[in-house]
């Protein structure tokens, strides 16, 4: 599903994540989801942000937000997620009982080429690739599966051409499509290090810009520690 490289007016897009902490069951119920859902669309009323594509899993979940200046990103996300763990722990009878989440939720920003689809893909595919359901379409939490474009959650126009409701079955064809161990793993190691997702040239430029270099790094130690712990 090839798109044109374009620039995305208001900023990036990203990619956000956040886990529990000890990955731990979050949504273990409907009624856990709905309430996440809701809590998401209750924040877009005081804190406006486009959400182009999410899905809510048992123990994280994943979104894809086009913020329109800086630090709409961190005050959406704070604000929802705030209140989620305020409801969450009222409802679960566990107020006072330490965190919910592992941390600062993570986030990487993405080229609006091709690279878009590719990360939304990869979220609306989460709980087909953990075997949760068939089809992913068939999983109500995300923003493939759930009724309506507006219903829960609403959900924003794309940075990118996005395909024509007439084409939505060829969409869901290709969500549905496995994607390759390589495309996979770049992917997680993009949510895991902060690293930008695009062609290489603009991933270097990017990260630069946000002063993400450091996330281009390879991990472990310098070549250099390496061999002197060696030969020592």
């Amino acid at each position: 599903m090839p798109r044109p490289n374009r620039a995305a007016p208001g900023g990036f897009p990203f990619h956000v994540l956040n886990r529990a902490v000890g990955r731990r069951t979050l949504f273990a119920s409907a009624a856990d989801y709905e309430a996440f859902v809701e809590t998401v669309a209750e924040a877009l009323r005081t804190r406006p942000m486009r959400i182009c594509g999410y899905c809510v899993m048992p123990n994280h979940w994943h979104m894809v937000l086009w913020p329109e200046h800086d630090g709409d990103l961190s005050a959406f996300v704070q604000h929802f997620t705030n209140l989620h763990v305020k409801r969450w722990k009222l409802a679960h009878h566990e107020v006072g009982h330490g965190h919910l989440y592992q941390g600062r939720f993570k986030s990487f920003p993405i080229q609006t080429d091709d690279s878009f689809h590719t990360v939304v893909r990869y979220v609306e595919r989460n709980p087909l690739r953990a075997n949760l359901v068939a089809r992913a379409e068939a999983w109500p939490w995300s923003s493939l599966g759930q009724a309506s474009p507006t219903e829960p959650i609403p959900l924003a126009g794309w940075p990118v051409p996005a395909p024509a409701e007439r084409l939505r079955e060829e969409r869901i064809e290709w969500v549905n499509q496995p994607q390759t161990e390589g495309e996979l793993a770049r992917l997680q190691s993009c949510a895991s290090r902060g690293q930008p997702f695009g062609e290489q040239g603009w991933v270097t430029r990017i990260a630069a810009e946000l002063n993400l270099a450091t996330t281009l790094r390879s991990r472990g130690r310098p070549r250099a520690e390496q061999t002197k712990a060696q030969s020592g």
